[in-house]
């Protein structure tokens, strides 16, 4: 069975442009995040889901030098680019993360990637109701589910956002929704990464746990660490979010 982590990722973001390539201690988010990416040891291969857009030939020169498998299509049409990668890279079983979640814990990839084996669901997530800290986004779902959807798809919406279509048919696609236990549930918390903000946070929260956990700190590490000091949260405090579709 191939697994497959597909990571959406481009530069042209209109509230942070060119936010996957910002650096921290001289790394990219997209090394952040795909290091914690393969810390999961049942992902076969990593995939930058990226766009046609020549604005992104930089995250293409990115995997090329990284050695990084990655796809072009759509910008616009994410659910279109999202399939083709997956077929392109023929995988049985789709473990779906955003670019803008570099500090994604990769318990919580597993968790919800084991929720997915053992159960008969075309889709898992735990974020479709929120409850953890935004910014620990994974969805799970197999290669037929995604085709159908990829089929069925209508709207402007549904082929902008990957699940839509799945979340909006639980009569042709079976869910299952995570929630996150008392110790991680805290929806308000934004990690994030969708303006200059959420940067400051985030680069302050690498650096304070890179030394000590490398890339093997948890949602939990986090989670303790901002109760402990608070004033973190001003960091991000002005940056608004967009409301979850």
């Amino acid at each position: 069975m191939r697994i497959g982590s597909i990571i959406e990722a481009r530069m042209s973001s209109t509230r942070l442009p060119g936010k996957v390539l910002l650096k921290v201690k001289n790394k990219t988010i997209l090394d952040h995040l795909v290091k914690r990416i393969k810390l999961v040891n049942k992902i076969n291969k990593i995939i930058i889901a990226t766009t046609t857009n020549k604005n992104d030939q930089k995250i293409v020169n990115w995997c090329q030098k990284k050695k990084i498998n990655y796809f072009r299509g759509s910008e616009k049409n994410v659910l279109e680019r999202v399939f083709l990668t997956a077929k392109k890279y023929k995988l049985d079983i789709i473990v779906l993360i955003t670019g803008d979640c570099p500090i994604i814990d990769h318990n919580l990839i597993s968790e919800t990637l084991n929720v997915f084996l053992k159960n008969k669901a075309d889709y898992v997530s735990n974020n479709h109701i929120r409850t953890y800290p935004d910014g620990m986004d994974v969805q799970v779902l197999n290669f037929r589910s995604l085709k159908k959807s990829y089929k069925i798809a209508r709207g402007k919406l549904e082929k902008e956002h990957v699940t839509l279509n799945i979340r909006r048919n639980p009569k042709l696609f079976k869910p299952i929704y995570i929630m996150a236990p008392d110790e991680l549930h805290w929806p308000e918390l934004g990690l994030t990464l969708d303006e200059l903000g959420d940067y400051k946070l985030i680069k302050k929260i690498i650096e304070i746990f890179y030394n000590v956990k490398n890339y093997n700190f948890s949602c939990k590490d986090i989670v303790n660490l901002i109760r402990k000091k608070p004033y973190l949260l001003k960091l991000n405090s002005n940056v608004k979010r967009k409301g979850d579709t």
